[in-house]
């Protein structure tokens, strides 16, 4: 039996990355695992049959983190294949590498629409229908504590995010649920590749304590943690997911 046999979990941004690790390691726990994607059909498809050919369920639904009218059908289908919901992981995001000078409004209400909107009114809806000893999970980024030029919107819309998440620990802790911060460091995955030069990430190894990049499986176990029974008395807490490259 996996620790996560009955519980029904909403992932956004399951198709790849570290959202399609979390999936995957969810549903391996033994969790009915419902999960957004953007675009891609068949990466989503993908995750769908490697999770099902390993015995667990998953489903894909197309939709944007930033579309706030869509959260109570994307709620409603993700409790269905277990009676209700328990686990919600805000993991999709949108990244941009710009200077302050050269930031557009544009820029700013795309960024924060999937970074913070869509996230915050998530959390808000799982307040509202989360089973009693549920899990809010958030996925931020090292660069909130590590910042470095270029990221203003993306760490601003994602530490705005970790306050957030704080406070929902606080308001929904008297019905046991939980909520909590992950935030890798980095890790391998396309958005890591897209917003870095390829020099970075052996520089980043050097400054890593445990002398690599990390892997999505590498966040995604810490996300199963807080997920699970054992997390139980953890609330209102940011786990870097780095591998020691901040200490």
């Amino acid at each position: 039996m996996g620790v996560l046999d009955g519980k029904a979990a909403l992932v956004t941004g399951g198709s790849r990355g570290i959202g399609a690790a979390i999936v995957r390691r969810l549903a391996a726990d033994g969790a009915a695992v419902t999960f957004t994607y953007a675009a891609s059909k068949q990466a989503a498809g993908e995750v769908v049959a490697e999770v099902e050919a390993a015995g667990g369920r998953a489903y894909a639904v197309q939709a944007d983190q930033a579309d706030v009218a869509a959260l109570p059908g994307l709620f409603e289908a993700a409790a269905e294949p277990a009676g209700g919901l328990d686990i919600l992981v805000c993991n999709a995001a949108r990244s941009m590498v710009k200077p302050l000078a050269d930031v557009t409004e544009d820029d700013y209400e795309q960024m924060l629409g999937t970074n913070l909107k869509g996230p915050f009114f998530a959390i808000k809806r799982a307040g509202e229908v989360l089973r009693d000893h549920g899990r809010i999970i958030t996925v931020s980024t090292l660069n909130t504590s590590f910042p470095v030029p270029g990221i203003s919107l993306y760490a601003g819309g994602k530490g705005a995010l970790e306050q957030v998440t704080k406070v929902a620990a606080r308001e929904f802790g008297p019905r046991g649920i939980t909520a909590n911060v992950v935030s890798p460091g980095a890790t391998d995955t396309d958005m890591f590749r897209d917003s870095n030069p390829p020099e970075a990430a052996e520089l980043l190894v050097g400054l890593t304590a445990l002398g690599r990049v990390g892997e999505p499986a590498d966040v995604a176990d810490v996300v199963a943690f807080l997920a699970g029974p054992d997390a139980r008395w953890l609330t209102g807490q940011n786990l870097r997911a780095s591998g020691g490259l901040l200490i």
